[in-house]
């Protein structure tokens, strides 16, 4: 089962955006534990490689990825962390290597766009399928509004998507949601609280049923 497959299954994936991560391994069994199985860690986080090896190493169901990434030496280093998808918050003047580094190596990428001539060109570029970030700030009307023009096109709104607005967002044509501090907040990640974590989880994926 390829990523996209298991997002059109789960129809949610995990950003894990904190300051430190006490153990991503863990992270990742607490989040599969509670019904997300695609789960993204960022640039943003500090050591980032060292948390992507240990969250690939042993089975713990999940399908890790790297998130934020904004050039090809990040896409580089992600893919030989262990990185299984690539996400990227815009499209900067290295999106089309970070593309070309991603299906090099095998592995899916999805670019970050908001409005429709941003998601036309992450498509012209190869994107496997399209994050729509901010999400919150237009709302699920306006991921109808886009699927109108690009029907069949996955896109993932992020941003702003909780568990109270998660279902709209499927309902409007989502491909699936980014779950962000409404499952990980970063004081749960580093204080390694982890069954807090498995807890909202499996609230937030009761939501979208």
């Amino acid at each position: 089962m390829t990523t996209l497959d298991l997002l059109r299954e789960d129809r949610v994936l995990s950003v894990v955006r904190a300051p430190e991560i006490g153990d991503a391994r863990d992270l990742c069994a607490a989040l599969v534990a509670g019904g997300i199985h695609v789960i993204e860690l960022t640039f943003t986080t500090p050591d980032l490689p060292r948390h992507l090896e240990r969250a690939a190493s042993g089975d713990t169901g999940a399908v890790v990825g790297a998130g934020t990434v904004q050039t090809a030496a990040q896409a580089r280093t992600a893919v030989e962390a262990g990185a299984a998808f690539l996400v990227t918050p815009g499209q900067g003047p290295e999106a089309a290597a970070v593309v070309a580094t991603a299906h090099d190596a095998g592995v899916p990428i999805v670019l970050g766009a908001f409005t429709p001539s941003e998601v036309m060109t992450a498509l012209a570029l190869g994107s496997d399928a399209v994050k729509i970030f901010p999400a919150h700030h237009l709302g699920p009307k306006y991921l109808k509004d886009l699927s109108g023009p690009f029907p069949g096109v996955p896109l993932v709104p992020s941003g702003g998507v909780n568990a109270g607005n998660a279902r709209q967002f499927l309902d409007a044509g989502a491909l699936a949601v980014s779950a962000g501090t409404d499952v990980v907040s970063p004081a749960d990640v580093a204080a390694g609280r982890w069954a807090e974590i498995t807890a909202k989880a499996t609230s937030f994926c009761s939501a979208l049923r």
